[in-house]
């Protein structure tokens, strides 16, 4: 990448009235730098821009500040992820406001085959903090990525898990990486920088102010398969990040709790309100997102012997694209197919009918 290219990039997310949403429709038109040089009136006629955000753009003049940005980046390890690399996690595309850029410290890899979030409350209980560590332990062995937000209570036991059984666990900050909240996990971030890593779509000019938690939140949900809930009251950050991952077809997933503790009044309400599956062990993770090797195997052995069954060519375009990973969301299916939603449902249901590809929860689609 070219030194101008990053810095337009960069400077893409400074422009004032010019969110991600709004740099995801002029990036459909245009490359950053272009977005730049392009007249007014051409972009005042994009639909979602206008005459307010095309003037934004034109008059924009703090590239000082996004040179500050790269060189910020440069002396401290930092690589930018601009929302068309191929190193930007994929997942999140799928999300209407995926953002634009983030910035990365580590080493894991964001688009590994298996990503879960774990999340909960900040003062956790004895059961909670069995629950977290247990659950992490016990996938271990499924080369899992554990991503969430760094916090107190579960979310640094999950990290902190993670990394004592080997397994990459990244940090979404809600703040710049030129600092860390809460500042008592510097030690443990510094460690996580080394096997995992630390995620922020956040400068290195944004405090973690209050508005920016919500806003961190939809990124740990957009980057998970699935999000595991353990221990949350009613109200809080865990339950908007769980409602965010409904919201993005995420697969939820709760811990329940006696009803009379109101640190598990959440997972509970998620559970009752069909938001969230209810989980009692690892296992029953496992078996829900298809990641059983076992059955695995035993389904490629069951397609085999059905191969003689007659498939259109709509049907064989999606057997093929689900033959590449274990798990698949519909989205995926649609943007690797290059045929019509319609089309690709029509096709999905034909398949379930002859058993050859089963349904999970979240509109995630796997072979039979």
């Amino acid at each position: 990448m070219s030194p101008d290219q990053l810095l337009y990039q960069v400077a893409l997310t400074l422009i004032p009235n010019i969110g991600p949403v709004q740099a995801k429709i002029l990036l459909q038109y245009f490359d950053a730098p272009a977005i730049f040089k392009t007249k007014r009136h051409i972009l005042e006629r994009i639909e979602g821009i206008g005459s307010i955000r095309a003037e934004s753009i034109r008059s924009f003049n703090h590239f000082a500040e996004a040179e500050q940005e790269i060189l910020f980046m440069e002396k401290n390890n930092i690589r930018p992820l601009f929302i068309t690399d191929k190193d930007y996690p994929q997942r999140l595309l799928h999300c209407y406001d995926s953002p634009t850029l983030l910035y990365y410290r580590g080493q894991a890899d964001l688009n590994m085959s298996r990503v879960i979030a774990v999340i909960g409350t900040r003062n956790h209980t004895e059961y909670g903090k069995h629950v977290t560590e247990k659950f992490i332990r016990e996938l271990a062995s499924q080369k899992v990525m554990v991503i969430s937000g760094l916090a107190f209570g579960i979310d640094a036991l999950a990290h902190r898990s993670a990394l004592r059984y080997g397994l990459p666990t990244v940090g979404v900050l809600a703040h710049g990486l030129h600092t860390l909240y809460p500042f008592e996990h510097m030690n443990l971030a510094r460690e996580m920088a080394r096997d995992g890593g630390l995620l922020s779509e956040f400068n290195s000019q944004a405090k973690p102010d209050k508005h920016n938690f919500p806003v961190r939140n939809r990124i740990v949900a957009g980057m998970s398969d699935a999000v595991i809930v353990i221990e949350t009251g009613i109200k809080g950050g865990s339950m908007i990040t769980a409602e965010l991952a409904n919201g993005y077809n995420r697969d939820v997933f709760a811990f329940p709790g006696k009803i009379t503790d109101s640190k598990s009044a959440g997972c509970n309400y998620l559970i009752k309100n069909n938001k969230a599956v209810l989980l009692t062990d690892t296992r029953e993770l496992i078996e829900l997102m298809g990641w059983d090797d076992n059955l695995k195997n035993k389904k490629k052995e069951r397609i085999q012997k059905e191969l003689f069954i007659e498939l259109t060519k709509e049907e064989g375009i999606v057997v093929d694209i689900l033959k590449e990973k274990q798990t698949m969301h519909i989205d995926e299916i649609n943007l690797r197919s290059n045929l019509g939603s319609s089309v690709v449902a029509a096709a999905i249901l034909n398949l379930e009918l002859k058993n050859m590809i089963s349904s999970f929860p979240g509109k995630i689609y796997s072979l039979s």
